[in-house]
């Protein structure tokens, strides 16, 4: 490996070569941090993790890559903090509708239709991000991340509908285990059919549709 060459110690080379590392520490960022993590989060949904690389980001983002490392730290921070803006400026429809359904029912009912509406929505890519980004993904940590984010999804369904059955709203049999993983598994699907063409009408359709089997 070939090092840097480095300036004698003492001379007039070495002072500037300081002066000129102080000076772009202390410069103040030349882009605005959210519009670069905006775009880097419609890269990210758009291609997944594993097809957008460090190149497609700073072209996305309109910045260098020493700027990126700066500002975000290396490509898995970026999306990490990425997935982390995104539920709350995309994702929080079903925290939503959690906090303000008074049933199970209604919570997760609603849920599935506002995503019908979220994954179709033409202003950004089709789909889910956090399901879409697990495609071919080849880091063990950030499939790790993405699938621990799933299943806490997963298991906030099943503490809602627990919830339900203990208010009397759900009978007092209902498998709540498998229907959280029937909503998980709704939502999952219907991420990736909005990523194949399907309409929010059609999505609008299947939420209506996976409501059925609920218990009365």
């Amino acid at each position: 490996m070939v090092s840097e060459a480095k300036p004698p110690a003492g001379t007039q080379a070495e002072t500037r070569t300081a002066e000129i590392r102080t000076r772009q520490r202390g410069r103040p960022r030349s882009f605005d941090r959210a519009t670069a993590l905006e775009k880097a989060i419609m890269a990210f949904w758009e291609h997944g993790y594993e097809a957008t690389s460090v190149s497609d980001l700073t072209r996305a983002m309109g910045i260098g890559a020493p700027s990126l490392y700066a500002a975000f730290g290396d490509k898995q921070s970026l999306f990490v903090e990425v997935v982390q803006e995104y539920g709350t400026r995309y994702g929080s429809f079903g925290d939503r509708a959690f906090a303000e359904e008074p049933t199970a029912r209604g919570a997760i009912g609603r849920m599935l239709r506002e995503a019908a509406a979220e994954y179709t929505d033409p202003g950004h890519p089709y789909g889910c991000l956090v399901v879409h980004a697990a495609t071919n993904c080849s880091s063990p940590e950030v499939e790790r991340f993405l699938r621990d984010r799933r299943n806490a999804n997963i298991a906030a369904f099943e503490s809602r509908i627990r919830a339900g059955i203990a208010a009397g709203d759900l009978p007092a049999d209902t498998d709540s285990a498998a229907l959280a993983r029937h909503t998980g598994a709704m939502i999952q699907g219907m991420s990736q059919q909005a990523r194949d063409g399907a309409t929010r009408e059609e999505l609008e359709a299947v939420a209506e549709l996976a409501m059925t089997i609920w218990p009365r």
